[in-house]
This record gives structure tokens, C-alpha cells and sequence, in this order.
């Protein structure tokens, strides 16, 4: 079959080339640059406005010398892997099982985004219900807010084999990202090469902020795969043709859709590929085009008939509520770009522009096409960024290619890898694991521990009104492995037009699912084995009736990490019968 490529011209050479003899010279350059990268940023913390791991934040009572230590000690690993070959002449396998055993350094990080909630809701309503129930009552009895189901669907389907286990789904998120880390490096090396490949794939590993998300129970790390999966098809599909890629690149596409609507914007980059592939022979690749594009249409389209009425609900909720919120959510471009992802990243990305304009290179407008798309529309969020990541990686390799001498390109990489390393290992997963989040977790943990079959769960209303505590069952749910019914206190819902402003809006309309409903026993039957209560404040006033259910039960543990930053604090306390053994009383 015949291929389809794209011309490239070379008027001019753009690369640097470095002789041996100053190999060690240009090291040491590279080594006080990553240094001063992260002291330039240190002293400038104040900046970084991000939401979730600010500078300002985890680096708030840090002792530098430590931190500087460990990043000489990165640095002076960093110089030693440059120089060794090995890594390159196996990439795809390298990078797939490096990026997998770092995402795994991660997994002790609690919950710390209530959005899991949601996910976690509609993947267990597979695990016990089944698929027939999840395809008939998603959007109905299943509340969905505005997710999308390929991605409660597939954890849920995970629970039903392996056991509902936060493990299960950590493990199945890390290979979605390993995943993607390894169709980087295939879009490097079919676009160009294995340097540009191999390069992307290191890079994706210099971005901290990417780092602390792989153990989450969201959809941004899968969506980036399934994304990164549609690129990666059909660059194929429109190059080689065959059966095989078109049915990968279609199916990716449509799978894309049904992660997140705003990877529906993302796949714009699609058309791209196939402009950048128009000459020389613009027939062939648009009829390869159409192979692409029309069983994906048809595969949405079917997907999005099932449930027209509840997609439609969902897209209004966006326009009317999801996009204008961005404006108030927003975090700084300086903040992404130079705090959250390495320096060395964006400079190499804002570097590549030049080469690829010297070179007329019609393929860099596939991996330049997202990006710019961000920038254009000012998107601001972190987390709507994260599918775009690999082809910022991409850019960055594109950009450091030009450097003749292996061992430095190589050098750079790893030096963006291990400083972000060392921040995201000894500055990001500390201060997560000090947040009030933690606490759900260490309950669950306890929970666990006790020979009990049920736990049932009371939530306080907090002083603030910031979200509805109710959302933290689901996350306490996913630590245990104990049946848990829910008792909601009182009736917390504040004004409508306070909920409508709010950016936790959905923990507000967030409707508990039956399977946590006392109802389900008709109120009779045995009582619980332990009582749990979750509250946000110290030491809170307990209801009469919150009261009167807890005689005969004793306070067996406390766990009351708080935390500053965060408005609301997930407090918890476990109580047993008073004649249950359990460990000693003590507060976590």
C-alpha cells in the first residue's frame, strides 16, 4: 500500500553541535542552570497560584538545605544516566516500565480532589448492579453530573474482577499513564525519530504536577491516554494505511469523546494530522481521512443517541455553569509553565518554535497544535491542560534534538526528570499526605482492621458551608472494605444562588447513591458494628439525636490531621460498642 508522508525541506541546519572535549564544561553549565532554576523559583514561590500544590504552600516551612542537597544528589545522577546508552537502545520498554515504577512512588497520596467521588459512585454501581443496570440507569438513578461514562464504567468493570480496591484502580491508572508515556515516544519516532521519542517520553516524567495525579480516581490521566492513543492511530492510519490502524485510530476517537467534553475540543488536533499530511499525495490521505473519521462518527453518534437527553442536560450545565467558572478557577500561565512542569521543559518547548519554522516542518503542527490552541483560549486550568502534555513533551524533544551531542540532549532530560522528582517526592506528596484528606484514608485503614461488617457514617455540616460533607462517604467507601450506610444529620443546603456560584457546586446536587440508604434494611435489623462520624471543625457539638445513637459506643479513634490551606477539613471519628476490643484510644 502506498505510503503517505510529508515533504520536509531543509534550507538551513539549525543544529548545535558540541565537541568531546567540552562535553564536561557544557555538564557543569547544565548542572548550575537546573540549580538555579529551582532557587529562582524557590525565592519566587509567591507566584505560583496554583490550587492544589502551590509552591507557596508545600515549600512554606521547608529547610532549603536539605532540599538542595537531594537535587545536587539528582543532578549528579541525571549526568551519570546521560552517558549511558543502554536506555536508548530499548526505549518503548524503558520508559513504559520507568514511568510505571515512578506513577507507583505515588500511591500512598490520599484523595485529595472530592471529584473522585463521583467516579467512585458510578464504578461501584457496576460492581453491584452489573452492566445492564450501569447502560439503563446512567444519567437516571446513576447521577452523572457532567461526567462522561467510559471511565466509571471501565473501574467499575475493574471492581467486578479484582475486588473493590483503591489499589485496583491505582494500578490501572498508572498503566494509563505508562501508556501514554509510551505513545509519546511512538509520535516522536514516527513523526521524526527515536531521539525525539525517546526525549518526550523522559519529559513527560519533569512535570511534578502530572506526578501527584496518576493515584487519583479521576479521568484527566486516562483521558490523556485515550488521547494521546487517537494521535498516535491515526498519524499511522493516515501513513500506512490498513484495517488495523483505521479500526484503532476510530475506536480511540470515540473513546476520546467519552472521557471528557473537553477532549472533544483536543481532538481538533486530528484535522491537523491530516493537513499535515495533505502533500504530496492529498487524495490518498483524504480517503484514508474518511476510513478514520466516518466509523468514529458513527460509533459517538450511536453512544451519543443512547442518552441524547442526559448529554444534552450535561452540555447545557457546561455552558452554563463549567465555562464561565474557569474565569474564577483560573491559575496563572507562569505558574503551569514554570512551577508545575520543569523550566527547562517550557524554555526547550519555546525553543522549537524557531526549528520547526527554519526546517518548514508541516509535522510540527501536530504537536504545536494543542498547545497553541491553550494559549489562544486562554485555558488556565491545570487540569483541563493535563491531555495536552505530551505534545508539550514533544515539543521540548523537538527542541533539544538540536543539540548534536547525545549525551547532552540526554542530560537535559534527566536533569528536568530527577529536580522534578525531588520536588514532587519531597515537597508535593509530603504536604498531600498532611492534608485533611488524610484522614478518610487512615479511618478506612482502621476500619479494616476491625472484625466488624458495617460502619455507619454520620456527617456534620460545616461552619463555612464550602461543600456538603455528604460527598466524603463515597471517598471513606473507597479506603473500606466494610459495608457503609449514611445518615445525613440535617438538611445543609444553603441559598440557590449560593450553590450556583459555587465551586464545589456539585457536592451540593451530588445525590447519595441507594446503595448507602438505611432504607434498604427497613430500619430493622442489627446495629451497625461501628459508628463513624465526619465533621470539619475540633471539637463539634454533636446533635441530641447523633447523641442518643452513640450510647453504648466508645470513642475508639480520633483522626484529626488539619491542615491551613483548605477550607473545608475532613475530620474523623470511629466509635465501637463499649464491650468491642480494638487498639488502644488515641487521636491520628
Amino acid at each position: 500500500m502506498q505510503k503517505v508522508g510529508v515533504v520536509e525541506k531543509t534550507p538551513m541546519r539549525v543544529s548545535l553541535d558540541i565537541s568531546a572535549p567540552v562535553q564536561v564544561g557544557y555538564f557543569i553549565l547544565l548542572s548550575l542552570l537546573t540549580l538555579a532554576a529551582f532557587l529562582t523559583l524557590f525565592l519566587f514561590r509567591s507566584l505560583d497560584d496554583n490550587r492544589l500544590t502551590s509552591w507557596l504552600w508545600v515549600f512554606a516551612d521547608s529547610d532549603l538545605v536539605p532540599l538542595l542537597l537531594l537535587l545536587a544528589l539528582g543532578i549528579a545522577c541525571a549526568i551519570v544516566l546521560a552517558r549511558a546508552e543502554a536506555p536508548e537502545r530499548h526505549p518503548a520498554g524503558f520508559l513504559f516500565l520507568t514511568s510505571f515504577a515512578v506513577g507507583a512512588l505515588f500511591w500512598r497520596e490520599p484523595e485529595v480532589i472530592v471529584d473522585a467521588a463521583r467516579y467512585f459512585t458510578q464504578a461501584k454501581y457496576v460492581e453491584l448492579y452489573g452492566v445492564g443496570y450501569f447502560l439503563h440507569e446512567w444519567g437516571r438513578e446513576i447521577w452523572a453530573w457532567t461526567d462522561l461514562p467510559l471511565i466509571p464504567f471501565l473501574q467499575g468493570l475493574l471492581f467486578s474482577l479484582a475486588g473493590e480496591h483503591r489499589a485496583a484502580v491505582q494500578v490501572l491508572n498508572t498503566l494509563w499513564f505508562a501508556g501514554a508515556v509510551a505513545l509519546t515516544y511512538g509520535i516522536g519516532k514516527t513523526l521524526w525519530d527515536r531521539t525525539v521519542g525517546f526525549l518526550a517520553g523522559l519529559l513527560l516524567l519533569g512535570m511534578p504536577y502530572l506526578l501527584t495525579q496518576v493515584p487519583l480516581m479521576l479521568v484527566d490521566i486516562p483521558t490523556m491516554f485515550f488521547l494521546t492513543l487517537a494521535v498516535f492511530a491515526t498519524i499511522k492510519a493516515i501513513r500506512q494505511g490498513g484495517a488495523g490502524w483505521f479500526a484503532l485510530a476510530s475506536a480511540a476517537a470515540a473513546l476520546t469523546c467519552l472521557t471528557k467534553y473537553s477532549a472533544w475540543l483536543l481532538l481538533s488536533v486530528l484535522v491537523v494530522i491530516v493537513l499535515a499530511h495533505l502533500p504530496p499525495h492529498p487524495r490518498a490521505t483524504l480517503s484514508r481521512a474518511a476510513g478514520v473519521a466516518v466509523p468514529a462518527a458513527l460509533l459517538l453518534g450511536a453512544v451519543l443517541l443512547w442518552k441524547q437527553d442526559v448529554f444534552a442536560e450535561q452540555i447545557g450545565l457546561l455552558g452554563s455553569y463549567q465555562a464561565p467558572g474557569l474565569q474564577r478557577w483560573e491559575e496563572s500561565l507562569a505558574s503551569t509553565f514554570f512551577f508545575q512542569i520543569h523550566p527547562l521543559i517550557t524554555v526547550a518547548a519555546a525553543g522549537s518554535l524557531y526549528a520547526a519554522f527554519a526546517r518548514r516542518d508541516w509535522s510540527y503542527a501536530i504537536i504545536g497544535w494543542l498547545v497553541l490552541l491553550v494559549l489562544v483560549l486562554e485555558i488556565k486550568r491545570i487540569r483541563y491542560l493535563i491531555p495536552v502534555f505530551p505534545m508539550l513533551a514533544l515539543m521540548a524533544a523537538y527542541g533539544i534534538r538540536e543539540i548534536r551531542q547525545p549525551a547532552v540532549r540526554r542530560g537535559i532530560a534527566y536533569c528536568a526528570v530527577l529536580a522534578s522528582l525531588v520536588v514532587a517526592l519531597y515537597g508535593y506528596l509530603p504536604f498531600l499526605q498532611k492534608t485533611s484528606a488524610v484522614n478518610l484514608k487512615a479511618a478506612g485503614e482502621f476500619l479494616n482492621t476491625l472484625e466488624i461488617d458495617r460502619v455507619e457514617v454520620f456527617t456534620l455540616p460545616p461552619a463555612g458551608g464550602e461543600l456538603h460533607p455528604g460527598v466524603t462517604v463515597p471517598l471513606l467507601d473507597l479506603y473500606s472494605t466494610k459495608k457503609v450506610v449514611y445518615r445525613k444529620e440535617a438538611d445543609l443546603t444553603p441559598r440557590q444562588e449560593e450553590i450556583e456560584r459555587s465551586p464545589l457546586r456539585f457536592t451540593w446536587e451530588f445525590r447519595q447513591p441507594k446503595y448507602y440508604q438505611p432504607a434498604t434494611e427497613a430500619g430493622v435489623g442489627p446495629a451497625p458494628m461501628a459508628i463513624g462520624v465526619v465533621f470539619s471543625e475540633r471539637d463539634p457539638i454533636l446533635p441530641d439525636t447523633l447523641e442518643q445513637r452513640l450510647r453504648g459506643y466508645r470513642l475508639a479513634q480520633e483522626f484529626g490531621v488539619a491542615d491551613p490551606i483548605f477550607g473545608y477539613q475532613s475530620l474523623v471519628r470511629v466509635y465501637l460498642p463499649t464491650k468491642t476490643q480494638s487498639r488502644p484510644e488515641g487521636r491520628v
